[in-house]
């Protein structure tokens, strides 16, 4: 083999090796980067989806104050804490007047669950074990209890680890509150880094799948979360008015459930309630106002869900439920962008004809 070759052939193993290092360093340097803001992320994550779901309204506000940024941005921060901490304090302070509710009928005696009414016996098929176990409950609720000592000890961890990560979420979201205020007080200095980083992204098409981003959030954060909430609050509404017990607790757990997309099966249980504890009268209008708050759902997703995205509405809702019970409520906005970038850029791959067929 020529001397020239050999020389050529050393210094091609000595750049692969040399790139090699290179691409070693770089990718230690991102995990190691990884590790140490892993803790931080999903703050900074919810952080960047609150921002540029409110960054509509934050560009009026400030607007409205003549191009104050920085108050405009306190202002938005304390607002939404506020919607954030109200619900919280007001689901406590029912959970509190329950537990001091069980404490006085413990104390004086009384039974906690009011007896079953005499008419849920002739309901078909569950009104004969409905009353048995209605009753047992009603007159000896120790004895209830001990009957499902099982059950309870085999839920109650994970009743107690479910409490401790609600509280942790709350927390996380406060914390994620504050980060979008200082991410919106720096706005223009965001905005350019994602414009750089979408570019480097997708090249010239850069710009249209940072807008499609920013529309699939606030598309996702109005047609799915916004709904939900809204049906929560006429949901809970009507639990108060008609004086359903634990009325805060039934809204939580409605709002979870209407993020889910199955809202509708949580006032199944509390129709049913109320017609078997309430009159007949009240046991229908109350009815008549669940079908109200179920009709919501389908009344203004379709208005709000995929208003503004490029990408079909299926494509977003979609990608937010397959998300969602992939990764979470985070979920929800992360499987939306991915899904509405995978349909754009599968579509632009369908539209780019190849050469070969041009020409003939």
């Amino acid at each position: 083999m020529p001397t020239e070759q050999l020389v050529d052939n050393k210094e091609y193993v000595n750049r692969a090796v040399e790139v090699s290092i290179h691409i070693g360093l770089v990718i230690l340097m991102a995990a190691a980067c990884f590790l140490i803001l892993r803790p931080f992320l999903p703050l900074v994550a919810w952080g960047i989806i609150v921002a540029i779901a409110v960054y509509p309204r934050y560009r009026q506000l400030q607007l409205a104050l003549r191009g104050r940024g920085v108050l405009s941005a306190v202002l938005i921060t304390l607002l939404l804490l506020t919607f954030l901490v109200l619900p919280v304090v007001l689901l406590a302070g029912t959970l509190v007047g329950g537990i001091q509710t069980v404490a006085e009928h413990l104390r004086t005696g009384t039974p906690i669950i009011p007896p079953p009414p005499p008419s849920i016996e002739t309901w078909p098929l569950v009104g004969v074990p409905l009353k048995s176990a209605w009753s047992l409950a009603s007159t000896n609720l120790t004895t209830a209890l001990g009957s499902f000592a099982p059950e309870i000890k085999a839920i109650a961890p994970a009743l107690l680890s479910a409490s401790a990560g609600l509280g942790l979420t709350v927390l996380q979201f406060a914390l994620s509150i504050v980060v979008a205020g200082v991410l919106l007080a720096n706005s223009r200095g965001g905005a350019g880094a994602a414009h750089s980083l979408a570019n480097r992204i997708f090249g010239d098409r850069g710009l249209e799948f940072e807008q499609l981003a920013g529309s699939t959030i606030r598309s996702v954060t109005t047609g799915i979360l916004g709904v939900a909430l809204i049906q929560s609050v006429l949901a809970a509404l009507g639990f108060l008015v008609a004086g359903l017990p634990g009325a805060g607790l039934w809204a939580i757990v409605f709002l979870v459930a209407a993020v889910l997309q199955v809202g509708t099966l949580v006032l199944i249980p509390a129709v049913i309630y109320m017609f078997a504890t309430a009159s007949v009268t009240k046991a229908v209008i109350f009815t008549v106002w669940c079908l109200i708050v179920a009709l919501v759902d389908n009344a203004l997703k379709p208005l709000l869900l995929g208003r503004g995205v490029a990408v079909p509405i299926a494509v977003v809702f979609l990608g937010a439920i397959g998300g969602f019970v992939a990764m979470g409520i985070i979920g929800l906005f992360v499987g939306a962008i991915v899904l509405a970038v995978g349909y754009k850029l599968f579509i632009a791959w369908l539209d780019r004809t190849p050469a070969a067929v041009q020409e003939t």
